[in-house]
């Protein structure tokens, strides 16, 4: 048998392979395993395939055939199941406030430059020091708008903090502008996420909670918000652990290219530096991919767990693909792994992981078992039971509009022009009055 130590699942993993050899089904099997073991995980659920997990599985003629060989028992069952969202999609909500996210970090979402980052903590602190809450996009638009265009508010942020360039603070306000349009107000405000609600597990199984990002494919830029977002609150959030017995949380990353992607160098450091620094509160981090190349060489380096799928060699690209590929495994006196790579069958792979001391184990050419739970979308129906029952749907659907920096901005502005207008009426009277002052 091939089992990975569960002490060692903090140390970050990579799941690759050509489309349909597998490997949905591996990310499967894998948590529906840490949900056993009272492990919570969250899956990014970008194909939709996955919400099958709340539901048990069926015996097949394939899943009999898998496991006389394997000489396993097949035990079909469901899993605790929480169903998550970032957009319209059925699910608990997931939002932060912009706050939270703080000028550093939404800095580096935004890709600003060094002086712009500046300019950002000079908001953030003029928002602070002046009662200005920031809850959403809108909140931080409207007080760029106010101290760029209004009188007192460009006094107020000079006075206090220093001349800005109008240009500046123009090219921040187009940089948010540019995030909205790819969804990102979604994720922007109340109530907050609380990241220990990932942690629940429910009769002695790890709850898997998936977040369901189908309609965000082709949004990288929110999706590399978000991810890196949850990582520094969860970064914030536990409490140093070390190496635990078992882990507190995996997450799971499927089209895990799609954070790369176009992503600027800056926001590519923050995410290596996260994975570098999160292990330590007893999270795992698992990147679910194509080839092995889609994964910066800075994160790739970190990964302790290796599970490689079939990759096909039609193409000169491909073999190169595939020549690189091999070189992240360590070689072996039992398997050409370049042969292998290519002659794998579906749900098989070869297989490296760290063991308890920390050293890569050989490789080992793998049968992967089937997964317990169901193979196949959940119906909308029983979605909607699912989402019903659910007591953080009850906690974090609830729509909170408190009065935040947008409102009070906007009623400081209405109230100095209501002042202006009658300021304007009441100058005629008191220069028709000077000008009758002789004749009395």
């Amino acid at each position: 048998d091939v089992n990975i130590p569960l002490r060692t699942i903090n140390r970050h993993g990579l799941i690759a392979g050509a489309t349909g050899t597998g490997k949905t089904k591996t990310l499967q099997a894998f948590v529906e395993q840490l949900s056993h073991h009272g492990v919570a995980s969250l899956v990014m659920d970008i194909k939709g395939d996955l919400s099958g997990i709340a539901a048990s599985g069926e015996m097949n003629s394939r899943i009999q055939e898998r496991y006389d060989k394997t000489k396993l028992p097949y035990q079909p069952q469901a899993f605790p199941v929480e169903l998550m969202s970032l957009s319209a999609e059925k699910g608990v909500k997931l939002r932060a406030t912009v706050t939270e996210f703080g000028p550093v970090l939404l800095s580096k979402i935004l890709g600003l430059n060094d002086t712009q980052t500046s300019i950002m903590s000079i908001v953030f602190k003029y928002c602070d020091d002046k009662g200005l809450p920031l809850i959403d996009l809108e909140d931080l638009k409207k007080v760029l708008q106010y101290v760029t265009d209004n009188e007192r508010g460009k006094k107020e942020l000079a006075d206090g903090y220093g001349s800005i360039a109008p240009a500046s603070l123009g090219a921040i306000l187009r940089s948010i502008v540019a995030l909205e349009q790819q969804g990102a107000t979604q994720i922007f405000g109340e109530p907050s996420f609380d990241v220990l609600d990932l942690l629940k597990t429910r009769n002695e199984k790890g709850v898997v909670n998936i977040l369901r990002v189908v309609d965000i494919q082709n949004k990288p830029a929110l999706f590399s918000t978000f991810i890196l977002s949850l990582f520094a609150e969860i970064y914030l959030t536990l409490p140093e652990a070390g190496d635990l017995d078992k882990p507190k949380l995996a997450v799971f990353i499927d089209e895990a290219h799609l954070i790369f992607k176009d992503a600027p160098k800056v926001l590519l450091e923050q995410i290596e530096t996260m994975v570098k620094l999160i292990r330590s509160k007893g999270v795992g981090i698992y990147f679910i991919t194509q080839v092995p190349g889609d994964i910066p060489e800075s994160v790739l380096s970190q990964l302790g767990l290796k599970i490689q799928h079939a990759l096909r060699g039609f193409t000169a690209k491909d073999k190169k693909e595939i020549s690189k590929a091999v070189e992240n495994y360590p070689s072996s006196e039992f398997y050409k792994a370049s042969e292998l790579i290519q002659s794998l069958g579906i749900g098989e792979a070869f297989v490296t992981a760290l063991d308890e001391k920390g050293i890569p184990t050989p490789l080992v050419h793998t049968y992967l078992i089937s997964p317990e739970s169901r193979m196949d979308i959940l119906s909308q129906e029983e979605i909607n039971n699912l989402v019903n029952q659910s007591e953080l749907v009850r906690k974090y659907n609830q729509t909170i509009d408190k009065e935040s920096a947008y409102e009070i901005l906007l009623r400081r502005m209405n109230e100095e022009e209501g002042n202006a207008t009658n300021t304007e009426t009441s100058k005629p009277q008191q220069s028709k009055s000077a000008k009758e002052e002789p004749s009395m």
